[in-house]
């Protein structure tokens, strides 16, 4: 298989076994898989208003990745997620919300999430230049003690008035406010839909009970593939979600309802197998699955970040959206590691698996 070295070189003894990797228990012929006309396919028959479909259009036309199918998303709403101080002292210049935008822009970037703040105060001079996303709720971490629950930051109303094209929000599925967030967020993207943006969810696990003395099972496929099915039920039109780590969540936590059979019908322990379930989740890849960076881990970050794109695209996802990675980093050094994952996407030498 002819392939190009650099992704080779980096994947190292693992490189055949991502890219020979053949899914044989949910198989590619099943799947909606990522193309240009993704959107004609998907959205013209759906409710969606032209005014989302043109939304949509142009975050998908827009950056080196414009117009195959896939997404390169840069997220930065960790000043509050994670707190600035600990997010941006490897990296003062993201204090200053332009750089978290001429980041995304030198890239190319189909487009920059961030916060009303971080968006609102560059609107005027970047919202024509680059698609906005605003993350509308999120999670602080100066209660104390610390409690993890997603609250609205600002109006959908809002977002439209600055330019974005689209709202993010997270829903943390499992947790006891659950059931309040899947609510406000329900009705916050009809609103966003009947305003003509784009919707897309951050389908994230929060249970302590999720993880066990054995294993953490916050990133399993089963669970995290039913929290994208959920996603999907409320309409996003784009799921993020973590790559998944471990399966049999359900079976080995002891709730919901499981069948050993299910797990055997519908994926293994391969890495690509079990993304491919989140994709099957996100209706058979009708909506675009993008998994999330991760953290940054130094020296392998450029590794994790390609390993991860290999993974997501194989599966039949629709791309990355990769922030600690970046701008933890170098000004420089976060374009190069960016626009190494927008690579993989270009690659039409790696196919769905």
């Amino acid at each position: 298989m002819k392939t190009n070295k650099n992704i080779i070189e980096l994947l190292g003894e693992k490189a055949d076994f991502y890219l020979e990797h053949v899914c044989e228990k949910i198989t590619k012929d099943e799947l909606q898989t990522p193309s240009r006309t993704n959107l004609d396919k998907v959205f013209t028959q759906s409710n969606r208003n032209p005014q989302v479909l043109r939304s949509l259009s142009q975050l998908y036309n827009h950056g080196n990745l414009g117009g195959t199918g896939y997404l390169s998303i840069l997220p930065v709403d960790q000043g509050i997620e994670h707190s600035a101080a600990f997010s941006f002292y490897k990296n003062p210049d993201y204090f200053d919300p332009e750089n978290i935008i001429k980041l995304a822009m030198e890239a190319g970037c189909n487009g920059v999430a961030s916060t009303f703040g971080v968006l609102g105060l560059n609107a005027r001079k970047y919202a024509h230049k680059i698609p906005f996303i605003v993350k509308i709720n999120h999670n602080e971490l100066l209660t104390y003690p610390n409690k993890y629950d997603q609250t609205f930051f600002g109006k959908v109303k809002t977002a439209w008035d600055m330019g974005a094209i689209a709202v993010g929000a997270t829903i943390y599925f499992g947790s006891q406010e659950s059931n309040r967030q899947l609510k406000e967020i329900a009705e916050a993207f009809e609103e966003a839909h009947n305003l003509g943006m784009a919707t897309i969810l951050w389908c994230y696990l929060r249970n302590e009970d999720f993880k066990t003395e054995k294993e953490d099972y916050h990133t399993a496929a089963d669970l995290t593939g039913q929290a994208n099915h959920i996603g999907v039920t409320i309409q996003a039109d784009i799921i993020k979600q973590k790559l998944p780590t471990n399966n049999f969540g359900f079976k080995n936590i002891g709730f919901g309802k499981y069948d050993d059979a299910m797990y055997e019908a519908l994926t293994t322990d391969h890495p690509i197998d079990l993304c491919r379930l989140q994709v099957a989740n996100c209706y058979m890849g009708k909506i675009g699955l993008i998994n999330s960076g991760g953290g940054s881990k130094g020296e392998s970050d450029l590794v994790d970040a390609v390993t991860t794109a290999v993974i997501n695209k194989r599966a039949g996802g629709s791309g990355l959206i990769m922030g600690r990675k970046a701008f933890q980093k170098p000004f420089g050094e976060g374009v190069e590691i960016l626009q190494s994952v927008q690579k993989v996407y270009l690659n039409d030498e790696i196919t769905i698996a």
